[in-house]
């Protein structure tokens, strides 16, 4: 494991009842990288998220976050950390920029309303700043809900399936801004059961199955797990993706 890890987690157990949902779970996310924690409706992705960010005690393993021990320094982990959950937390009744003047200031942060202009900036939200969530599509709830989760800089931010129910053209805006993130040296870890979302997104993947870690790598140490490509001439037909993004005018490199 590599020294001065953002998130490191060692042999990590948990069961409810007769039921083990961790088995032994290890896994080592470098600074400013986006990791993904890649498996399966019940595999145990959500119950990590929830132990990392101290919501939920393991019962047997330790786990790290930004240096800080998850059971004796919980006060710390939770100083250094963002957790934005599977749904939008976002309250419909106000507009976008209230929502993140009140979390600048439950935060005590001074210049709340600055704080949440330069995140509307950020995230491509500043038209709709005055506007009620409940107008705003699912892509701009979901950046809305990403830019609260960053007030206060922390240096971990948990994702958990961020893009679960969006539609085609929200993905690729979430996507775009959990790039930004780890751009700006953010360290992202996200869970996810989409492939493609591990592909596009990650620096390092880890596969989740039955509450152990498979298998862990870059996508090209992942691929290097088969056997080689045989070379064929294969016509590649788009797929209903492309076509819909086409249509739209959206792309992967430019969501806007």
């Amino acid at each position: 494991m590599s020294v001065g890890a953002a998130v490191r987690v060692q042999a990590l157990e948990k069961s409810y009842g007769d039921l083990q949902v961790l088995s032994g779970v290890d896994l080592d996310v470098a600074r400013g990288s986006i990791f993904a924690l890649l498996g399966s409706n019940g595999a145990g992705k959500t119950t990590v998220v929830k132990i990392l960010s101290t919501l939920l005690r393991a019962d047997a393993g330790s786990a790290t976050v930004d240096g800080y021990d998850v059971v004796t320094q919980a006060s710390d982990v939770r100083q250094s950390i963002s957790l934005t959950g599977q749904f939008a937390a976002v309250d419909e009744a106000l507009t976008g920029r209230e929502n993140l003047v009140l979390v600048a200031r439950l935060r005590h942060l001074k210049g709340a309303g600055g704080i949440a202009d330069d995140l509307l900036a950020r995230f491509q939200l500043a038209d709709a700043g005055g506007r009620r969530v409940s107008t705003y599509s699912g892509g701009m709830r979901r950046r809305l809900d990403i830019a609260m989760s960053l007030i206060g800089d922390p240096p971990v931010i948990f994702l958990d399936e961020p893009t679960t129910g969006l539609d085609p053209q929200s993905r690729v805006e979430v996507w775009s801004c959990v790039r930004e993130l780890a751009g700006q040296g953010t360290t992202v870890l996200l869970t996810t059961q989409y492939l493609d979302e591990a592909e596009q997104l990650a620096d390092r993947i880890a596969i989740l199955h039955e509450g152990r870690i498979i298998a862990d790598g870059t996508l090209a140490e992942l691929k290097r797990l088969l056997p080689p490509a045989e070379v064929e001439y294969v016509e590649k037909q788009p797929t209903l993706e492309d076509v819909f993004l086409a249509v739209v005018g959206v792309t992967s490199e430019d969501p806007q």
